[in-house]
């Protein structure tokens, strides 16, 4: 049974809240009509142009992607170029797209809070948290950028890295500081980390785990005698197709809602690796 796309959106945003979103973000609708017809969800980490014309060959009426397609306003759309193909390609499917961004990133039960807790992380807080996000926190934890938490034991920072890496079945990760390093707190940030250097020395944190990791940070984070392990952009992500579908359908079981939910399986980290 098809549903309009501005009740599907409805719950997309109780599941992530609009206000929770940065300021630099686009998240929300990307391309499509609210009144267009949704029968068939597919959810993913980037609306590729891989995803979109899979998406299409299987009548999917609705994307939902982690980054948004279109992250600054645009001067033009031209065919021939990866984001104008992706553009022309949905428009003719009549396939929806939408981005939840940091606002997932943010919500109590998004991404930052699930993957602190795969990493084995406990008494959860925000690592920051600022204008709206603020205002919205209540208790002891609530919504905002990053996660902090403890490890339930104090573990040498490269066993630390060595057991993430098993843990979420990592080909490579990178770490940087003392080897040595006992952990006991540690900072997580989903996506790319480098923007919340400054909150993660002030956190007490001995490590900071995210993705997409420069070099001079790591110098600085090194300098600071605290450890960083970088697990890299995709991996930090990638389980948002699983997770957000779960959660969307057990949202539409409650509201009566029967469009069919699933997580694209298609994708894969851009790196390779020699």
């Amino acid at each position: 049974m098809a549903h309009l796309l501005s009740d599907i959106i409805d719950i997309l945003d109780r599941l992530a809240p609009p206000s929770l979103a940065e300021e630099w973000d686009n998240s929300g609708l990307q391309l499509g009509d609210l009144s267009w017809s949704v029968s068939k969800i597919w959810i993913a980490l980037d609306p590729t142009l891989a995803v979109v014309e899979a998406a299409c060959d299987r009548k999917i009426d609705l994307l939902v992607t982690h980054h948004p397609l279109i992250f600054r306003p645009l001067k033009s759309i031209e065919f021939h170029t990866p984001l104008g193909a992706v553009i022309q390609k949905a428009t003719r499917h009549n396939l929806a797209i939408f981005a939840a961004h940091t606002n997932l990133d943010s919500v109590t039960g998004g991404l930052n809070d699930i993957l602190a807790r795969r990493l084995g992380l406990k008494n959860l807080m925000p690592l920051a948290t600022g204008g709206q996000i603020k205002d919205l926190i209540s208790g002891d934890s609530g919504p905002g950028i990053g996660r902090v938490g403890r490890l339930d034991k104090a573990t040498e920072l490269k066993t630390l890295t060595r057991s993430i890496k098993k843990k979420m079945g990592l080909r490579t990760i990178k770490f940087a500081g003392d080897p040595d390093l006992l952990i006991k707190k540690a900072a997580v940030c989903t996506g790319s980390g480098s923007s919340l250097l400054a909150q993660f020395f002030d956190s007490g944190a001995q490590v900071y785990i995210s993705g997409d990791m420069r070099y001079h940070d790591a110098r600085d984070i090194e300098a600071a005698n605290r450890g960083v392990i970088d697990i890299g952009h995709f991996a930090s992500e990638c389980f948002v197709g699983q997770d957000l579908a779960v959660k969307l359908r057990n949202q539409f079981d409650k509201s009566g809602i029967d469009v069919a939910v699933e997580a694209c399986e298609i994708e894969k980290d851009p790196f390779e690796v020699l």
